[in-house]
């Protein structure tokens, strides 16, 4: 039981929860109102009809009481149209007197104001003693209750004299008063219902402030004043905000300028790898490469001199050597820095560099190059290869891929490369763990071009990686 109310609690502070500051102000000020309004009413009411039910009570013995007295004479002289006109004048002067009636010490009717019919069955229903000061009884009519009184006349030994009071004149009164109550109360509510919109207005209003500066301040801008309304909690939770936001703001300060260096720092490391790249890429076609070329010459020239068919075939085998050599001296120039990128551009580059790869490793690569018309700036077109190249290389050697696809895309000034592979995937957040220097490098040069990387790899269900970069 203690859990199922714990529960309905929980879920009635949710649901109260739900609703904003201004609702429950003004639903708790319009709730309080109509409470007091509506307790005032029926408190009021119950007083009210227990008041007027006693004073007519008293009234209906008064009223029965004068007529017993009046009528005692008339009845002895034996004058009953002057009984009858007693019975009809007392109902005039009293308009709650529903009917009245005066019978002998026999029950006989004296008189009446029942008209053409008096009812029979009234005569039982309500009797008095001789001895008794009255006897009154409620009666259910169709009008309502009615407060029936007898008086015995002169002991009895004359009869009896009935009053009966209607008690419509009493409910009227009484639903009038609760109609002038309610109308007050509704009254009350409109005024109240006024009073707390402007005390909502007032209390939220620095706190809607503190809302939208807060969400302000959530998307980056840390340049958010709020101004104190008041000295009381909310004027000092805006203070407190406010000295978060010059914390926040020099925090931010000191963040970019800590970033600014470190992307200075990355970008002349980069830098200084692309040209230490370039630079040993050109002394290896220039210095080694024509030297293994001349010595590939002067073999040849040796073998046609000599005469000895053994010494000719090992030179056959040493310029194959060579010439093997050589190749491979000129593809480690072109991965260190292929001339085409700096002649051709970074798509050109690209198409070769794929060529190139699907000779040395059997991974089938399709690349699809869109909106590219133009030469990108070169720190974008190296940053776009080195990551493309990076990327193909760790297919080769970790993916056990079979193909491969590369789409590079031009549009709303922004270029988004997509590599993906059928291979065996990886656990990213183990390989966070472990470190894997390509991934690192790749994210390096995203981040250096303030571009976003994301990778996408389960095991057994390949990788995807994304570069988005602005130009």
């Amino acid at each position: 039981m203690t859990i199922q109310n714990s529960q309905f609690l929980a879920r009635l502070w949710r649901f109260a929860g739900a609703f904003s500051v201004r609702t429950k102000i003004m639903g708790i000020v319009l709730a309080l109102v109509l409470l007091l309004g509506v307790g005032i009413t029926v408190q009021v009411r119950s007083v009210l009809t227990l008041a007027l039910e006693q004073r007519l009570q008293e009234q209906s013995i008064s009223v029965a009481r004068d007529v017993a007295a009046r009528a005692t004479d008339l009845i002895l002289v034996n004058d009953l149209f002057s009984l009858h006109q007693l019975l009809v004048e007392t109902q005039l002067n009293n308009p709650d007197v529903r009917y009245a009636f005066v019978t002998d010490s026999n029950g006989t009717v004296l008189a009446h104001t029942f008209g053409p019919g008096f009812p029979q069955s009234l005569l039982e229903i309500n009797t008095v003693a001789s001895s008794d000061h009255h006897h009154t009884i409620l009666l259910d009519s169709d009008e309502g209750l009615v407060w029936d009184t007898a008086v015995p006349i002169f002991d009895g030994k004359a009869g009896v004299a009935r009053i009966g009071l209607s008690e419509a004149g009493m409910q009227a009164t009484v639903t009038t008063l609760t109609g002038q109550m309610l109308l007050t109360t509704v009254m009350v509510s409109a005024v109240g219902i006024a009073a707390a919109t402007l005390l909502t207005w007032v209390v939220t209003r620095p706190i809607i402030e503190l809302k939208q500066a807060a969400e302000a301040v959530g998307q980056g801008d840390f340049q958010q004043y709020v101004i104190p309304w008041a000295g009381d909690e909310i004027g000092e939770l805006a203070e407190a905000f406010n000295a978060m936001t010059a914390d926040l703001a020099q925090a931010e300060k000191e963040r970019a300028e800590r970033e600014h260096l470190r992307s200075q720092l990355l970008e002349k490391v980069i830098t200084a790898q692309e040209d230490e790249r370039r630079r040993i890429a050109r002394e290896l076609h220039d210095e080694t490469g024509q030297s293994l070329t001349s010595l590939m010459v002067r073999l040849q020239m040796v073998n046609q001199q000599c005469p000895l068919p053994d010494i000719q075939e090992q030179l056959d085998d040493v310029r194959t050597l060579v010439a093997q050599t050589l190749d491979g001296v000129h593809n480690l120039a072109v991965e260190l820095r292929p001339s085409v990128l700096d002649d051709l551009g970074l798509a050109a580059a690209l198409h070769r560099y794929v060529q190139d790869y699907q000779v040395r490793y059997p991974v089938e690569v399709d690349l699809v190059v869109m909106g590219l018309e133009e030469r990108l700036p070169s720190a974008v077109e190296t940053a776009v290869y080195r990551i493309v190249q990076e990327s193909l290389t760790n297919i080769a050697r970790h993916a056990q891929a079979q193909t491969a696809s590369v789409l590079l895309e031009c549009r709303n000034g922004r270029i988004r490369t997509i590599i993906e592979d059928d291979g065996v995937g990886f656990d990213w957040d183990q390989v966070k763990e472990n470190g894997r220097l390509g991934l690192y490098g790749i994210r390096e040069r995203a981040e250096l071009l303030n571009g976003v990387l994301t990778i996408e790899s389960t095991p057994g269900q390949g990788t995807s990686i994304f570069v988005e970069v602005p130009l």
